[in-house]
C-alpha cells in the first residue's frame, strides 16, 4: 500500500493552502474500528461504528477489508446477497477482488481500482478472490463505503460503474508533501471519476513523515477522516489519530491533517481516506442489505428478495448459487 504512487510530486498540479477568511474544520470526535469478520470470514475493522449516523449522513458503513496476508486456500470473499436503496464503493489498495451482479455488471480490481454499484431498486451481487488468488495466496486490503441515496432515487435502475486506477485525479498539496487521489467528487477543481447521486467528494491521501495535508472541501459536506495507516495529528487541535480510527470533523471549508515525524517501518507514509457528501436529512430504516425511508419499505425489500423479484443468479459454470442476506 499504497496501489497508486508518483515517485515526484512535484510534477502534479497543486491545491490551494488555507488562506485569511478559511476555516478549517475543527475535531468533534475520534472513534476507535472495532475489528470483525464479514461474508465468508474475511477480518474487517467497522469504521463507523458507534458513531451517530447523522454526523456520518450521507454515509452509512464504512469498512476497512484487511489488511492480511492471506496463505494458499486461505483468501476469502462474499457469497451472493441482495442489496437495495444505496450504493457500494469498493476501493482495492492491495490484491484482486472479481465482482458480479445480476444487472450484468462485473468486472475484476487491483491495485487501486474501484467498483461503484448502485443497487437502486435492487440486484443480487457477489464478490470473491479469483480462483487463482485461493489456490496461491497473497495480500488483501480494501475499503467498503456504503453511500445513500435519497427517497427520489431510492429505487433508481441499478448501475455499474468499473473506475481504473489509471482514472483516478492525482494531485499534491501545495508543498508537496502529500499525494492526494481523488476517486469522487473534486477538489480545488480538480475532479475523480466517480459518478454520484449523492454529492460527495472522496480522496485517498498519502502524508510522508512530518508533511501536512490540507484539503480544500465543500463547506455544504460533512467531513470524516479515516486512517488507514501510520499515525498523526487532525485539525488545527492537532487531535492525535492512527490507524483504525475514525474522525469526525466540524463545519468549515478545509480538513487538515499532519503525519507523525516518525512512521513505523511498514507503512512508511500516513494513509487516510477523507470523505464528505451532502447530507441527505431524510428518516432512515436500515435493515441488514437493505437502506430504505421506512421500515414498511425495509419488509417490502425482503418480500420482493424472497420472490425473485431483485434478479436471478447468472448462470456461470462453476459459480457458487447460495444466496444469503448479508448483514
Amino acid at each position: 500500500m499504497p496501489a497508486v504512487t508518483v515517485d515526484d510530486l512535484t510534477v502534479l498540479p497543486r491545491i490551494k493552502a488555507p488562506g485569511l477568511g478559511d476555516t478549517v474544520r475543527p475535531v468533534v470526535s475520534v472513534t476507535t474500528a472495532p475489528q470483525g469478520y464479514e461474508g465468508e470470514g474475511f477480518p474487517v475493522r467497522r469504521a463507523f461504528a458507534g458513531v451517530d449516523l447523522a454526523l456520518l449522513d450521507p454515509f452509512i458503513h464504512l469498512d476497512q477489508m484487511g489488511e492480511v496476508e492471506y496463505a494458499p486456500g486461505e483468501p476469502k470473499g462474499t457469497p451472493w446477497h441482495p442489496h437495495r436503496g444505496f450504493e457500494t464503493v469498493t476501493y482495492m489498495l492491495d490484491g484482486v477482488m472479481d465482482h458480479q451482479d445480476s444487472n450484468g455488471g462485473g468486472g475484476t480490481i487491483t491495485n487501486g481500482d474501484t467498483q461503484w454499484m448502485t443497487a437502486g431498486s435492487g440486484l443480487l451481487h457477489i464478490e470473491a478472490p479469483p480462483e487463482w488468488l485461493v489456490t496461491q495466496g497473497g495480500l488483501f486490503h480494501g475499503l467498503q463505503l456504503w453511500v445513500n441515496l435519497p427517497r427520489a432515487q431510492k429505487m433508481v435502475a441499478p448501475r455499474y460503474q468499473d473506475l481504473q486506477a489509471g482514472r483516478i485525479g492525482l494531485v499534491a498539496t501545495s508543498d508537496a508533501g502529500a499525494l492526494v487521489r481523488v476517486i469522487a467528487g473534486d477538489v480545488d477543481g480538480h475532479e475523480g471519476p466517480g459518478s454520484t447521486y449523492t454529492p460527495m467528494t472522496m480522496v485517498h491521501g498519502s502524508l510522508t513523515p512530518g508533511s501536512r495535508l490540507d484539503l480544500p472541501w465543500n463547506p455544504q459536506f460533512n467531513g470524516l477522516v479515516y486512517v488507514l495507516a501510520g499515525e498523526g495529528t487532525v485539525g488545527l487541535e492537532k487531535r492525535p489519530i492512527r490507524a483504525g480510527q475514525l474522525a469526525v470533523l466540524g463545519a468549515g471549508d478545509f480538513v487538515t491533517v499532519a503525519a507523525s515525524d516518525g512512521q513505523e517501518g511498514r507503512t512508511p507514509t500516513m494513509e487516510v481516506v477523507v470523505l464528505g457528501g451532502r447530507p441527505i436529512r431524510e428518516p432512515l430504516a436500515w435493515a441488514g442489505p437493505f437502506v430504505m425511508n421506512t421500515k414498511a419499505e425495509v419488509m417490502q425489500a425482503f418480500e420482493d428478495f424472497q420472490k425473485g423479484r431483485m434478479g436471478q443468479i447468472p448462470a456461470v459454470h462453476g459459480a457458487p448459487t447460495r444466496v444469503v442476506s448479508k448483514g
